[in-house]
């Protein structure tokens, strides 16, 4: 069974679909808060331009999910599978980004064990890059069980830290 980029995830707190084309401008209002990219390198974000870019990359890449909150059924941010190598047995998974009000690690949290759940049928690997300035991401993918195993360039370029979580034997 080849791995699905894009499956619907549901957990107690969110849901996980695909991405798509008319889910921009309730993303782009999660997105819109400056502090939010305050760490990242592409830190202008928050500008409806700039996102625009990111959203239509998101769109192509055919890995993009965004995170529904089950309370309420508002938008609160997006995450992405990216890069699958079978020869490694591994994914990435980036791009992530949540609401400030959905900020704390609870949410987190759940999106990304749905996503390594998911991930973990296929791979034995998962790979994280996080800029290397970028300390609340570096955080948070600790706190997820995210161990740092070296730095490489992301797929922009820029110096990243790569961080690793092993499927469970």
């Amino acid at each position: 069974m080849p791995f699905d980029l894009q499956p619907i995830l549901t957990g107690e707190l969110l849901e996980l679909r695909p991405l798509r084309p008319d889910d921009f401008d309730e993303l782009y209002a999660a997105a819109s808060d400056p502090l939010i990219w305050e760490q990242h390198p592409v830190s202008g974000r928050y500008k409806k331009e700039v996102f625009q870019g990111f959203f239509r990359e998101a769109l192509q890449s055919g890995g993009a999910l965004i995170a529904i909150d089950r309370k309420d059924g508002r938008v609160i941010g997006s995450s992405r599978f990216h890069g699958l190598d079978s020869q490694k047995s591994e994914i990435e998974i980036g791009w992530t980004f949540l609401a400030r009000t959905h900020w704390g690690g609870v949410y987190n949290g759940e999106m990304k064990q749905l996503m390594l759940r998911h991930a973990f049928q296929f791979v034995s690997r998962v790979i994280f890059l996080v800029g290397t300035e970028n300390l609340r991401s570096q955080k948070a993918v600790e706190r997820i069980g995210g161990v740092r195993v070296g730095s490489r360039p992301d797929a922009g370029g820029q110096h990243s830290y790569v961080y690793q979580i092993t499927a469970p034997r």
